[in-house]
């Protein structure tokens, strides 16, 4: 019983943490306008004439653009702190409710670039935030738990898509300019004691940077890639996927969101996992696990799907943060560019992977596009074994002083 007791508490010191519990729900916020993105896949495919390899490039906009800023945004954060992280959720709601509005499909992608950038911005901000709020003990916990907020943001994204877009059409979009803003007045009020603060960026400043260990970062990054284009290209397509099989928008929303809150929850229990057994041999065994995940998903259609979708997502969003911590402890000092780094690079292969899987599904068919992310899988498992171990992160905190 005692035992018992001793690994309950951290979870529950972690749940009781409110700086921890304010990004979580800027995490959730960012990541909703996100979720709702393949949302609006079917509407214009029918409203401009589209195929899905085109379609995908809201997509492709949107993470694209946040992506390939978030190192920009990871260098600015290391150095001039995260006080005013509010402003880049208040930009993303701003421009994506613009959205609804647009005339043509060029300027649809115009602005989900331009939405993309608040979202650059956040992510970085927000995980060196995170880093700073939790204890050393439960790092891949508290980081998992910080995770989970932007995966439900992202489940519940299409279940409000579906209903906004019913009621109002894309003019519904208007309706996402509220969360934004509120949650944000909320940030930048609560930033006021959470944000980075001088005293600890000079104790970081403090810390002499080591060279990387570059085999085991270039380990992390492939993985990161790989997981980022397979998880997001499965839940791009999946509303688009059951409306050509005959199934309404309730069933395809309610799928997506529950293949994304799968992942949530994954997130959530493999941190715990991690904390006590290590990352390495869990990220490299969800990689081989979700290989015939995927294949049985892929094959069997219909409501078993919420089922196979739902392993799918436990396995396949839940070790991101356990590669953000292991790249954030490689480059100890520079946790936000370490930030921006996994997550840009993560985020930016991942919008990549959806028109290509797009233009595969285009010339295969959806069902085979989604078999052959099993591809994407086979090649990361050799990467993984490369992936530094607990005592070589250790080591590298050694000698950093």
């Amino acid at each position: 019983m005692a035992r018992t007791q001793a690994v309950a508490a951290p979870a529950f010191s972690v749940v009781r943490n409110r700086p921890l519990l304010t990004l979580f729900m800027g995490h959730f916020t960012i990541d909703l306008y996100a979720g709702f993105l393949p949302i609006l896949f079917p509407i214009l495919v029918r409203r401009f004439g589209l195929d899905l390899a085109t379609v995908g490039f809201t997509t492709l906009a949107y993470s694209g653009v946040g992506s390939i800023s978030q190192p920009f945004f990871g260098w600015l954060a290391d150095r001039h702190g995260t006080r005013l992280i509010g402003f880049a959720l208040i930009w993303t709601a701003g421009t994506f409710a613009a959205i609804g509005f647009a005339p043509s499909f060029p300027v649809i992608l115009l602005l989900a670039g331009l939405a993309g950038l608040g979202s650059g911005a956040f992510h970085p901000f927000g995980a060196l935030n995170a880093n700073a709020v939790i204890p050393e003990n439960q790092r891949n916990s508290a980081m998992s738990v910080y995770a989970s907020g932007g995966t439900i943001g992202f489940a519940i994204g299409p279940l409000i898509g579906v209903a906004l877009l019913a009621g109002f059409g894309l003019h519904g979009m208007a309706a996402m300019l509220l969360p934004g803003l509120l949650i944000a007045a909320w940030l930048l009020y609560e930033m006021r004691t959470i944000a980075v603060r001088p005293g600890a960026r000079l104790s970081q400043a403090r810390v002499k940077p080591t060279p990387v260990p570059r085999r085991a970062m270039f380990a992390v990054i492939l993985v990161m890639m790989a997981r980022s284009w397979n998880v997001t290209s499965i839940e791009a397509y999946v509303p688009i996927w059951y409306q050509h099989l005959g199934y309404g928008k309730a069933f395809y929303a309610s799928l997506a969101a529950t293949i994304i809150l799968a992942s949530a929850l994954g997130t959530m229990g493999v941190g715990s996992i991690a904390d006590r057994y290590g990352r390495r041999l869990l990220i490299l065994g969800s990689l081989v696990l979700t290989i015939p995940t995927v294949l049985v998903f892929a094959q069997f259609t219909g409501p078993i799907a919420f089922l196979t979708g739902a392993l799918v997502g436990i396995l396949a969003a839940s070790t991101a943060p356990l590669l953000l911590v292991m790249a954030q402890q490689l480059m100890i000092g520079r946790a936000g560019i370490a930030s921006g780094l996994i997550l840009g690079l993560g985020f930016v292969t991942g919008a990549i992977g959806v028109p290509i899987t797009g233009a595969v599904a285009d010339a295969l068919g959806i069902q085979n596009a989604m078999r052959l992310q099993t591809l994407i899988m086979l090649l990361a498992i050799p990467v993984a074994l490369l992936l530094p171990s607990e005592s070589q992160l250790r080591e590298v905190k050694e000698r950093t002083g």
